[in-house]
Protein backbone atom coordinates (compact mmCIF):
# COMPACT_ATOMS: atom_id res chain seq x y z
CA UNK A 1 0.00 0.00 0.00
CA UNK A 2 1.28 3.41 -0.99
CA UNK A 3 1.70 6.15 1.76
CA UNK A 4 -0.87 9.18 1.07
CA UNK A 5 0.75 12.08 -0.88
CA UNK A 6 1.37 15.07 1.49
CA UNK A 7 0.85 18.69 1.06
CA UNK A 8 1.73 21.94 2.06
CA UNK A 9 -1.89 24.18 3.13
CA UNK A 10 -0.92 27.79 2.61
CA UNK A 11 -3.82 29.73 4.66
CA UNK A 12 -3.80 33.42 4.36
CA UNK A 13 -6.23 35.63 6.59
CA UNK A 14 -6.99 38.79 8.04
CA UNK A 15 -4.86 39.85 10.97
CA UNK A 16 -6.33 38.56 13.98
CA UNK A 17 -8.17 34.99 12.78
CA UNK A 18 -5.83 32.93 12.31
CA UNK A 19 -6.83 31.08 15.61
CA UNK A 20 -10.59 30.97 14.55
CA UNK A 21 -9.42 29.56 11.19
CA UNK A 22 -7.22 27.18 12.53
CA UNK A 23 -9.97 26.20 14.98
CA UNK A 24 -11.85 25.21 11.32
CA UNK A 25 -8.82 23.48 10.21
CA UNK A 26 -8.69 21.36 12.96
CA UNK A 27 -12.39 20.33 12.92
CA UNK A 28 -11.45 18.96 9.51
CA UNK A 29 -8.39 17.17 10.96
CA UNK A 30 -5.64 19.72 10.97
CA UNK A 31 -3.06 18.61 13.38
CA UNK A 32 -0.63 21.33 13.35
CA UNK A 33 0.20 24.02 12.30
CA UNK A 34 2.63 27.54 12.27
CA UNK A 35 1.52 30.85 12.01
CA UNK A 36 3.30 33.54 10.72
CA UNK A 37 2.44 37.56 10.39
CA UNK A 38 2.42 38.71 6.79
CA UNK A 39 1.85 41.80 4.95
CA UNK A 40 -0.93 41.85 2.12
CA UNK A 41 -1.02 43.75 -1.13
CA UNK A 42 -3.08 43.84 -4.16
CA UNK A 43 -4.90 45.80 -6.50
CA UNK A 44 -6.92 47.71 -3.68
CA UNK A 45 -4.55 49.72 -2.10
CA UNK A 46 -5.25 52.54 1.27
CA UNK A 47 -3.25 55.68 1.35
CA UNK A 48 -3.74 57.68 4.34
CA UNK A 49 -2.08 61.59 3.83
CA UNK A 50 -0.06 60.43 1.11
CA UNK A 51 1.06 56.56 3.07
CA UNK A 52 0.60 53.67 1.76
CA UNK A 53 -1.15 51.34 4.04
CA UNK A 54 -0.79 47.92 3.93
CA UNK A 55 -3.17 44.70 4.77
CA UNK A 56 -2.08 42.93 8.02
CA UNK A 57 -2.27 39.80 7.60
CA UNK A 58 -1.51 36.08 9.07
CA UNK A 59 -0.28 32.82 7.02
CA UNK A 60 -1.33 29.70 8.64
CA UNK A 61 1.05 26.68 7.26
CA UNK A 62 0.48 23.37 8.01
CA UNK A 63 1.75 19.98 6.07
CA UNK A 64 -1.14 17.70 5.99
CA UNK A 65 -2.50 14.40 3.66
CA UNK A 66 -3.64 15.40 0.57
CA UNK A 67 -7.13 14.05 1.99
CA UNK A 68 -7.07 16.00 5.18
CA UNK A 69 -5.78 19.45 2.85
CA UNK A 70 -9.03 18.46 0.59
CA UNK A 71 -11.35 18.58 3.32
CA UNK A 72 -9.37 21.48 5.27
CA UNK A 73 -10.07 23.47 2.10
CA UNK A 74 -13.56 22.88 1.71
CA UNK A 75 -14.03 23.27 5.02
CA UNK A 76 -12.63 26.59 5.46
CA UNK A 77 -14.00 28.30 2.50
CA UNK A 78 -17.48 27.09 3.89
CA UNK A 79 -17.07 28.72 7.32
CA UNK A 80 -14.18 31.31 7.04
CA UNK A 81 -14.00 31.86 3.41
CA UNK A 82 -13.51 35.15 1.47
CA UNK A 83 -17.22 35.96 2.00
CA UNK A 84 -16.30 36.33 5.86
CA UNK A 85 -14.63 38.50 8.12
CA UNK A 86 -11.42 36.08 7.82
CA UNK A 87 -11.30 36.73 4.23
CA UNK A 88 -9.19 33.18 4.15
CA UNK A 89 -8.46 31.55 1.18
CA UNK A 90 -5.78 28.40 1.03
CA UNK A 91 -3.44 26.72 -1.28
CA UNK A 92 -1.56 23.63 -1.08
CA UNK A 93 1.68 22.96 -2.79
CA UNK A 94 2.85 19.11 -3.39
CA UNK A 95 5.80 18.42 -0.50
CA UNK A 96 8.19 15.35 -2.27
CA UNK A 97 9.67 14.62 1.20
CA UNK A 98 9.76 15.92 4.56
CA UNK A 99 12.42 15.76 7.61
CA UNK A 100 12.28 16.12 11.61
CA UNK A 101 8.57 15.51 12.05
CA UNK A 102 5.83 12.96 12.27
CA UNK A 103 8.43 10.13 13.56
CA UNK A 104 10.08 11.16 16.55
CA UNK A 105 13.95 11.49 16.53
CA UNK A 106 16.57 8.91 15.96
CA UNK A 107 19.59 8.52 18.47
CA UNK A 108 23.28 8.73 17.20
CA UNK A 109 24.77 5.87 15.98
Amino acid sequence: MAEEKMKAMFIVVNAGFAENVLEVAREAGVVGATILNVRGEGVHRESILGITVDTEKEMILSIVSESTADKAMRTIKEKAGIKTPAHSFCFTMPVDEIVGIGAPPQPPR
